[in-house]
């Protein structure tokens, strides 16, 4: 009787563990992957360097390394224009994904180098945002244009130790109308990753307080150099 006792309040404990972290549990947005229903974007600057040593690392020289990772010195290049909810985010919005243009891809390469990523890209974020892929990589330019990246990390010539907030700083410093709300930075272990800049549909800056929760807490980050730089 006491054994069957105990085995009944330890049923009962682990059921109501398991509704209490059912209740906690973010409820999926009801507009899930609904093309064009999204609250704002989130421009993905990748600090190329890092990738690259990254992809040493793994031992990754795939076609796509190779082409971001050779003799062009890239400091931030583009990840991605990001459609996201308050809470969440959509992704693949369309299955199979309209064919982009190999023309639209070629002309991204200065922001975006490697084709695969473009093509990613697309499948994955772009098909999210209700627009055409010519709308929508015209809207990844002009995002991208209305960011100034700070001098200081334009041509890195050296490794450099710099913490988080240093870096988000120096971007809100140079771009009027930035706050500490619309910008995170992310890491790996110990290096860089991305900076990341929320952008309301018609491009503005705006808060966004789960980007900022899933920022990088490291004290200092090592940002590699700009190759050749």
């Amino acid at each position: 009787m006491l054994r069957f006792a105990t085995i009944s309040r330890l049923l009962i404990s682990v059921a109501a563990s398991f509704l209490l972290h059912a209740t906690a549990a973010p409820a999926q947005d009801r507009r899930q992957n609904a093309p064009g229903e999204f609250d704002f974007y989130v421009l993905s600057l990748s600090w190329s360097p890092s990738f690259c040593e990254q992809a040493s690392e793994r031992g990754n020289n795939g076609r796509n390394t190779q082409v971001q990772c050779g003799g062009r010195p890239f400091s931030f290049v583009v990840h991605g224009l990001w459609p996201q909810y308050e809470r969440g985010f959509p992704e693949y919005c369309q299955r199979p994904s309209p064919r982009l243009d190999r023309n639209i891809m070629s002309s991204m390469l200065d922001l975006m180098p490697a084709p695969g990523l473009v093509f990613n890209e697309w499948d994955k974020h772009g098909t999210c945002s209700g627009l055409g892929a010519r709308a929508y990589f015209e809207s990844i330019r002009k995002a991208r244009a209305a960011i100034k990246i700070p001098d200081e990390y334009l041509q890195l010539s050296e490794p450099k130790m710099v913490a988080p907030e240093e870096l988000e700083s120096a971007f809100i410093k140079v771009n009027p109308g930035l706050s500490s709300s619309a910008i995170s930075v992310t890491c790996d272990s110990k290096r860089l990753s991305e900076v990341r800049i929320c952008l309301s549909k018609d491009l503005q800056f705006r808060a966004c307080e789960e980007i900022d929760r899933r920022a990088c807490r490291r004290d200092q980050v090592l940002m590699p150099p700009v190759r050749g730089g």
